[in-house]
């Protein structure tokens, strides 16, 4: 009779799955890596929610400028005996248009500024493995969220707008208003007449022809001066650059004349703090621990106790000012916190020390 044997098969020991380390700790809840991506998502979907509506508001401006200069024209050459300063009354509201634009176009850039950085350094950077986004994005979308500020000055919207649309509009309307004064109700004989059919009331045409010359010379030299202004994230521009330049004293230098006077400065708020403590050691680690940001410490003595006591010293940027508070206070509750604005921080994390 035959015997069946049977072996048993050793089962392989589990290995134990790597503990998913939290992104994000607030009051006991723990936010995985999954859900702050979703959150990610979500702010995002509503960034552009909000930048379309902005844009649509800029379209919005346009097309009045568009329409008002369409019926204006429309009155004007239909009947010979209205005044030519139809046409100079809606120049000056299309100027007005454009200046409602130009603000318009800087909450425009504010929203899609936020865009633009979710794009080029989270979304970006997830189609390139290893996940690496600059070091910096994070803290520029925490300190656009906390501080709103506009990316972009008034003078670069305001040329912008000039010559993507307005500049033609323009262009018009001179046209025009020389067509009119020169075609009705006939051709003037010579310029002396050109210039009496200028005037309006008591202002002669000398000067309304003057203004005019002033006027569009003006928008022309506004036009090129502006022209090398590309902060405007929300054009279809390469990645923006630094954005610490160029306010920091060292960089202030690099533009002169009219390009220092209309580029923005700007940059990333830096503070300084200062730290008073009996538990100097504990405090540095849990700083340095929590924060990735590098202590210096001195020593003090109360004016009034005659206690020695350490002053810790801390460079860090706006939305750090919480972490610190919150690593101070787990290590010394008793510890004075100073929190004061830098001028300029070099080096440690900051902006390069070396002089580019």
């Amino acid at each position: 009779m035959a015997v069946k044997s049977s072996t048993k098969a050793k089962s392989k020991p589990r290995q134990e799955e790597p503990i998913e380390e939290p992104v994000w700790t607030y009051r006991g809840y723990h936010l995985k890596t999954s859900e702050f991506v979703t959150a990610m998502v979500h702010l995002f979907r509503a960034e552009i929610q909000r930048a379309n509506v902005w844009r649509q508001r800029l379209d919005t401006t346009t097309n009045w400028a568009v329409v008002v200069t369409g019926a204006t024209l429309s009155i004007a050459f239909s009947q010979t005996n209205v005044h030519h300063s139809v046409v100079m009354l809606n120049t000056l509201l299309v100027l007005w248009f454009l200046f409602i634009e130009a603000r318009r176009y800087r909450y425009y850039e504010l929203w899609s500024y936020r865009v633009r950085l979710m794009e080029t350094d989270f979304f970006a950077a997830m189609l390139v493995p290893p996940f690496h986004p600059s070091p910096d994005w994070a803290e520029n979308l925490a300190e656009n969220l906390l501080t709103p500020s506009f990316p972009i000055s008034i003078w670069e919207a305001f040329g912008r707008r000039l010559r993507r649309n307005y500049y033609w509009i323009f262009l018009i309307l001179l046209a025009s208003w020389v067509a009119k004064i020169g075609l009705f109700p006939e051709a003037p004989k010579d310029l002396a007449e050109f210039m009496s059919r200028a005037s309006v009331g008591p202002v002669s045409g000398e000067v309304m022809v003057g203004l005019g010359i002033v006027l569009y010379i003006f928008l022309a030299v506004f036009a090129i001066a502006t022209v090398n202004m590309t902060r405007a994230t929300g054009e279809i521009l390469p990645r923006f650059g630094d954005e610490t330049a160029p306010a920091a004293p060292s960089e202030q230098g690099k533009h002169t004349g009219l390009r220092a006077l209309l580029v923005p400065r700007r940059r990333r708020r830096q503070l300084l703090a200062l730290i008073i403590t009996d538990k100097a050691d504990q405090v540095s680690n849990r700083i340095l621990t929590d924060l990735k940001r590098g202590v210096t410490a001195m020593q003090g003595k109360g004016m009034y106790t005659g206690k020695d006591r350490s002053i810790l010293m801390c460079a860090l940027t706006i939305t750090e000012v919480h972490n610190l508070k919150s690593a101070v206070a787990k290590e010394d509750p008793q510890a004075v916190v100073i929190v004061s604005p830098a001028q300029e921080i070099l080096g440690g994390g900051f902006a390069p020390l070396e002089d580019k």
